[in-house]
């Protein structure tokens, strides 16, 4: 996510969305009650005339609204968000409804009463340029590719051409070129503090790297994905992949089943957690709350259920009392065992007394 502008005192932020995971953190920044503004395809009817066609044309246009709803399910790759116009161009009337269909490459301006920390950190982590930490490799039996990647692109970081023996040349030694690829695999995996390696080929070929590369740590970082060439347009075909997408997801699901499991052992001991929204309801109105813990799943259940006030509420309250607050995907396991706790839990300062 790109951030265009920010008025933080007038509670005006303006972002453009570059990825479907950004769509994720807008899904939990964006709130029922805030005003969201943007360009957008609207049906106009045109003024009436002496001629008889009046059918409505679909014009774009920026619009203002006042946020009642917001929508997004992890299989869909548009953010909705709908709710009541308060500015527009004369021929759209004022309190009607509209939605914005918000996708890769949309701008909009989200304008709050105020900004909360913990929708502040959300905001700074989707925008954040961190440092890379994903290599790709595409590659053939004779060229390869490596590319960091970056959040708004990659950058190649080498170009190798193999002299590959031809099979009438079977007596001529050759430099084993898969032997230089895994090389700079390794200079690089240790040089950039690479976690994921992205290895990509047409056909088998990464299938034959993969038996040549013999160190444990190595192997282990390799996640295999498939491309149509071994140039810089097989990089970008790879980008694009579900399998990147799940290795840049990986640091922030670790920390969020890390604390998910630091929840459970909380729970184990019978100390410092609570669960369920009544329990957690009574730790925040006791001022108890360390950090609380909600799934996304639980927020767009409360939005569609029209409980979301609640959850809301014990949001804000926790961030009042400067405690923390984690939104936790239900995509992967720690989300989906929180989500079997009622989606919402804490850790708390300190143990209730009841």
């Amino acid at each position: 996510m790109k951030l265009i502008y920010s008025n933080l005192k007038n509670g005006e932020v303006k972002v453009l969305v570059q990825s479907l995971d950004d769509l994720w953190y807008l899904n939990a920044i964006i709130e029922p009650s805030d005003l969201a503004q943007g360009k957008t395809l609207r049906k106009i009817k045109p003024v009436k005339s002496e001629s008889r066609s009046s059918d409505a044309v679909k014009r774009p246009v920026s619009i203002k609204l006042r946020v009642e709803k917001v929508e997004f399910s992890k299989y869909s790759s548009v953010l909705r968000v709908s709710g009541v116009i308060k500015e527009a161009p004369e021929d759209v009337p004022l309190g009607s409804y509209h939605t914005f269909n918000v996708e890769e490459n949309t701008a909009i301006t989200i304008i709050k009463e105020k900004w909360l920390k913990y929708q502040l950190d959300k905001l700074k982590e989707a925008c954040s340029e961190a440092k890379s930490s994903l290599l790709i490799c595409v590659h053939d039996r004779e060229e390869a590719y490596l590319a960091l990647f970056k959040k708004y692109g990659y950058e190649v970081i080498a170009h190798l051409r193999g002299d590959v023996q031809k099979k009438r040349e079977e007596s001529v030694k050759k430099e084993n070129f898969y032997s230089s690829v895994i090389g700079k695999l390794m200079e690089y995996s240790e040089r950039y503090n690479i976690t994921q390696i992205i290895l990509a080929s047409p056909a088998f070929w990464k299938e034959d790297l993969m038996k040549e590369i013999k160190d444990s740590e190595l192997r282990r970082k390799v996640i295999l994905a498939a491309c149509s060439s071994a140039t810089r347009n097989g990089i970008d075909e790879v980008i694009k992949r579900p399998e990147v997408r799940q290795a840049l997801k990986q640091e922030r699901v670790a920390k969020e089943m890390n604390k998910v499991e630091e929840l459970f052992t909380e729970i184990a001991k019978n100390n410092l957690a609570v669960y369920g929204l009544k329990e957690t309801e009574k730790a925040s109105m006791a001022g108890a709350i360390k950090e609380l813990l909600v799934t996304d799943t639980l927020i767009q259940q409360s939005r569609a259920e029209n409980f979301y006030s609640t959850v809301e509420k014990l949001m804000k309250t926790t961030d009042s009392t400067k405690g923390g607050v984690l939104i936790i995907s239900s995509e992967h396991e720690g989300g989906k065992r929180l989500d079997g706790l009622g989606g919402i839990a804490a850790i708390l300062r300190f143990k209730l007394q009841y």
